[in-house]
């Protein structure tokens, strides 16, 4: 009766062997215990040394080549320092003398004007190769390793020395131009010419953005193209309705990076100018400037005063295209 009872209400004896209650409770006696931080283990402890150990020489760099010097100048910007006598506080005079300094907004000039017409030229010719290269060549990775070398050279001293030497008098350029009759001196030594030479080195290193645009046309779906083919657009209207927009954060990306790198350029205009930015100061970049005043006339107050200026324009100008790319910069989640 007992077990037709049970069996029929669905109940079982508190005693019988197996019962839930005796489960629940040999459970809550000694079944697992309560969560908590658990106590890391010998292993665990010694993977966290081992890593810590492998991150020492990036923590030494970070905070020796780069905090510690950022740091350091920004001290210096406020002091009168030669680098060979002890820093002397001035307070903001190494900032109110810029306002009066001509050579320091003929840098200014000069380095806005190669950042305004050299990064624009440069992400043209790279999205026009990248598309060219975005049609199926055959020997593809040979054509792209070919055209991304300029890009690890352009920044050396051998290619400026090289580029001097193309736009000198008797250069390359000039021998070409001869052919159609035209005849010019060195462009390095005509102040109207001579920073679009260092325009078209920049240009020339078009290798960087050209893969990352390669990289950002290859993942645009083929299905859109198709589409737009069987409603009629041309090649003209589906590279302006389909790929611009779809590349338009890829092209932020560029426009950012070599924006900075062109802000900070200075090896090419050190090297052509023979580092005095001439002729006329045509070619005295912002950062060869910096360079004159630290390590030419031991003015380093002054030079660390201008370098975080530097460092401040990069950042407004990055934010302001961050603040504009919200209105031109499409996402495929928006």
């Amino acid at each position: 009766m007992t077990l037709t009872s049970s069996k029929d209400t669905g109940r079982r004896d508190p005693g019988a062997t197996g019962a839930p209650g005796a489960a629940g409770s040999s459970g809550a006696a000694g079944g697992k215990p309560p969560r908590g931080r658990t106590k890391p283990s010998g292993g665990t402890r010694g993977q966290g040394l081992v890593a810590h150990i492998f991150l020492l020489p990036w923590m030494i760099g970070m905070v020796g080549v780069t905090a510690g010097p950022l740091v350091a100048s920004l001290v210096l910007a406020f002091t009168d320092y030669d680098l060979l006598s002890t820093p002397q506080f001035i307070g903001l005079d190494n900032f109110v003398r810029m306002a009066g300094d001509e050579r320091f907004w003929a840098a200014v000039r000069v380095t806005l004007v190669y950042v305004l017409v050299s990064v624009p030229l440069q992400l043209g010719f790279a999205l026009f190769l990248a598309v060219v290269l975005d049609k199926g060549l055959r020997g593809l990775s040979l054509y792209r390793s070919a055209f991304y070398l300029p890009s690890l050279l352009g920044g050396s001293v051998a290619i400026a020395i090289l580029w001097r030497q193309i736009f000198g008098e008797n250069g390359l350029v000039n021998h070409v131009l001869g052919w159609f009759g035209i005849e010019l001196g060195s462009w390095l030594q005509d102040p109207s010419l001579a920073l679009s030479t260092l325009v078209v080195l920049n240009v020339w290193t078009f290798g960087s953005p050209m893969v990352i645009f390669l990289a950002g046309l290859r993942q645009i779906p083929e299905e859109l193209y198709e589409a737009s083919m069987i409603d009629g657009a041309g090649r003209v209207r589906r590279f302006w309705s389909i790929t611009i927009p779809l590349l338009t954060p890829i092209i932020f990306l560029n426009l950012i990076l070599q924006m900075i790198s062109a802000f900070q350029a200075f090896t090419q205009a050190h090297v052509v100018s023979g580092g005095s930015g001439g002729p006329l100061d045509s070619t005295l970049f912002y950062t060869l400037y910096i360079y004159q005043r630290g390590f030419v006339n031991f003015d380093m107050g002054y030079a660390s005063a201008m370098a975080w200026v530097l460092l401040l324009v990069i950042a407004a100008a990055t934010a302001a295209n961050f603040i504009v790319s919200r209105r031109w910069v499409y996402y495929g989640d928006e």
